[in-house]
C-alpha cells in the first residue's frame, strides 16, 4: 500500500485497525471474540464489514464506499485480487482535525454544528424502525445485565470506589422499570447509532456526520432513542461544554417532541459515562503499554466514574416564562437561557403546531383568526406547555417556556406549578420599541424560516389585547431590555439574580 499510495497512517482501536492512504481509509476488524462481539472467523468479519457499511450509510452515506476483498497473503496482501483472506471497509478519508473531539479540544465547535447534528439525529430517530414487543431490547432485565457487566469490569480496577455509584444506579434502575416498559410499548426503542460520542462525529463541508455506529452487537444498537442522544450529551458535559450539551438536547427535543424521554436522561447518561470509565480502565490494564500510558487511562476512567456520581445527585429545577409581544426577542433570549443554565426551551410556536398536527412552516393566512390560533387551540397549547414543564421540572431540569404569555390566566398556571413543586419562578419581561418589533416580525415573515407565524397584523392585535403584569406578578418579573439584542453574559447575569444556573 505504501508503494502505491506513499505515506500510510495507521490508527488502532481495541477491535480494529484503520489504514489511511491519500483520500481513502481502510478499516480492518481484528480477529477477536468477546462477550459482546465475535470477529473470530473470516465469515464473521465479512458479514460485519457489510453490516458496518449498510448501517453507517444511514447517517454518513458519503463516507462509506463499500467492502473490499483482500487477496494474496498476510505478508503481501492484494486488495480486490484473488481468493479473500480477509475483508475491510473502504471509506473516504477525512482530516483528523474535523473530528469533534479535536474541534472541542481546540474550542472550534460551533452552535450551528450542534444544531445540525441534533436535527439530523432527531430526524433519523423519527424514521428508524421500532423494536418488536417480543424482543429483549430495551427491557429492564437487559439494561440491568448491561449495568452489571459494566460494574464487574470497573470494580476489578477501582477496589471498591464504584460501590456507592453501583448501589445508586441499581436503585434508580428499579424505580424506572415501569417507565422502561412504557417507552418500549410506545415505540421509543429503535435501531439507533449506539456509539454517538465526539470521537465518532465529524464536520465535513459544514455538515455534522455521525459515523462508526455499533454494527457488531444488536443489543447495543437497538436502544431507547434517549439512550442514543444521551451519549453526546454526556460527552459534551464531561468535556466542560455544558452549554453545547444543553443546546444539543434542546434542539433534539424540539425536533422530536420526545420531552417525556428526559425522565430517562439521567440514567442513560450515567450509563454512558460508566461505559467510558470501563473502556479507559480496560485500556490501562492492557499488556504492553507503558506505566505512563496506564496512569493516563486510569485517571480518565476515574474521572468518568466521578462524573457518574455527580450526575446521580438531585439537580436544581426552575420554571421560567417569557412575556412579550411578537418581535420582542423572546425566542432568542430563551435560547440563550438554554445555554447559560442548562435549561430546556418549550416553544409555543412549535408545540402548537405539533399538538394540532401542523408543519412548522404552515402559516395560516390570518393567524389571529380561528383554527390553529383559536381561543380553544391556544388554551390547549398552553395546557400542553404546562404538562411538559411539569414533567421536566420533576426531573430537576430548568425550563424556559417561550411564549407571549399576554393573558394573566396563562401566567398564573405556571406560577402555581412552580409553587406546587417548590422551585424558583421567574417572568422574563422582554421589552422593545414598537418600531423595532415591527421590523423584526416583518423580516421574519419575509424569510419564512421560523416556526412563528406572527406578522405585523398579529403584533398590532397583541398591542391592543393583553393583560398587564399585576403587582403580584411583578414580584417575580425580571425586566429585559431587548431593544438592541442581548448577549449570553447578560442572560447569565439575569439568571443568577433569580438563583438559576449550573
Amino acid at each position: 500500500m505504501e508503494r502505491e499510495h506513499g505515506r500510510v497512517e495507521c490508527f488502532e482501536t481495541h477491535i480494529s485497525w484503520v489504514l489511511v492512504a491519500e483520500e481513502f481509509a481502510y478499516k480492518f476488524k481484528k480477529a477477536l471474540r468477546f462477550d459482546f462481539l465475535d470477529f473470530s472467523t473470516l465469515e464473521a468479519r465479512q458479514f460485519y464489514c457489510r453490516e458496518e457499511v449498510r448501517l453507517n450509510r444511514r447517517l454518513a452515506p458519503a463516507l462509506y464506499l463499500g467492502v473490499l476483498d483482500i487477496g494474496g497473503t498476510a505478508e503481501h496482501p492484494l486488495p480486490g485480487q484473488g481468493e479473500a483472506i480477509d475483508y475491510c471497509v473502504q471509506m473516504r478519508a477525512f482530516p483528523q482535525d474535523a473530528l469533534w473531539t479535536s474541534r472541542l479540544r481546540e474550542n472550534l465547535l460551533t452552535g450551528e454544528e450542534i444544531d445540525d447534528l441534533a436535527c439530523r439525529v432527531g430526524q433519523f430517530h423519527l424514521a428508524a424502525p421500532s423494536a418488536s414487543a417480543d424482543s429483549c431490547w430495551g427491557d429492564a432485565a437487559q439494561l440491568r445485565q448491561v449495568a452489571n457487566d459494566n460494574f464487574v469490569q470497573i470494580a476489578a480496577s477501582t477496589h471498591g470506589a464504584a460501590d456507592d455509584v453501583q448501589e445508586r444506579v441499581m436503585q434508580l434502575l428499579l424505580r424506572l422499570e415501569a417507565l422502561f416498559a412504557m417507552r418500549k410499548r410506545g415505540g421509543f426503542v429503535r435501531e439507533g447509532h449506539g456509539d454517538l460520542h465526539g470521537g465518532n462525529i465529524v464536520t465535513l463541508d459544514g455538515k455534522a456526520q455521525a459515523f462508526d455506529c455499533i454494527e457488531f452487537n444488536e443489543g447495543l444498537r437497538w436502544i431507547d432513542v434517549i439512550n442514543d442522544i444521551a451519549f453526546i450529551y454526556m460527552d459534551l458535559r464531561f468535556r466542560g461544554r455544558g452549554d453545547l450539551a444543553a443546546r444539543c438536547l434542546n434542539r433534539y427535543l424540539e425536533t422530536t417532541g420526545d420531552y417525556e424521554g428526559v425522565r430517562l436522561l439521567r440514567y442513560y447518561q450515567v450509563q454512558r459515562a460508566l461505559v467510558r470509565s470501563k473502556i479507559a480502565l480496560l485500556h490501562a490494564a492492557q499488556a504492553g503499554i507503558s506505566r505512563q500510558e496506564a496512569v493516563v487511562h486510569e485517571d480518565e476512567g476515574m474521572r468518568y466514574l466521578d462524573y457518574a456520581a455527580r450526575e446521580l445527585a438531585a439537580a436544581p429545577a426552575a420554571i421560567m416564562i417569557t412575556h412579550g409581544f411578537s418581535g420582542s426577542g423572546k425566542s432568542v433570549f430563551a435560547r440563550h437561557v438554554v445555554e447559560c443554565v442548562g435549561a430546556v426551551q418549550l416553544r409555543s410556536d412549535v408545540e402548537r403546531k405539533r399538538l394540532h398536527r401542523a408543519l412548522p412552516s404552515s402559516a395560516p393566512d390570518h393567524p389571529t383568526a380561528d383554527g390553529l390560533y383559536s381561543e380553544e387551540a391556544t388554551r390547549s397549547t398552553y395546557g400542553r406547555l404546562l404538562e411538559l414543564a411539569h414533567t421536566l421540572a420533576l426531573e430537576g431540569v430548568p425550563v424556559v417556556v417561550d411564549a407571549a404569555f399576554l393573558k394573566q390566566p396563562q401566567r398564573r398556571q405556571f406560577m402555581a406549578l412552580a409553587d406546587e413543586l417548590n422551585v424558583p419562578f421567574a417572568i422574563f419581561d422582554l421589552r422593545a420599541s414598537e418600531a423595532t418589533m415591527r421590523s423584526r416580525v416583518a423580516k421574519r415573515k419575509a424569510q419564512a424560516m421560523d416556526a412563528s407565524d406572527a406578522g405585523v397584523e398579529v403584533l398590532l392585535h397583541q398591542l391592543h389585547h393583553h393583560d398587564p403584569l399585576s403587582d403580584d406578578e411583578l414580584r417575580f418579573t425580571v425586566p429585559v431590555d431587548a431593544e438592541s439584542g442581548i448577549g449570553l453574559a447578560d442572560v447569565r447575569s439575569l439568571c443568577a439574580r433569580i438563583g438559576v444556573g449550573r
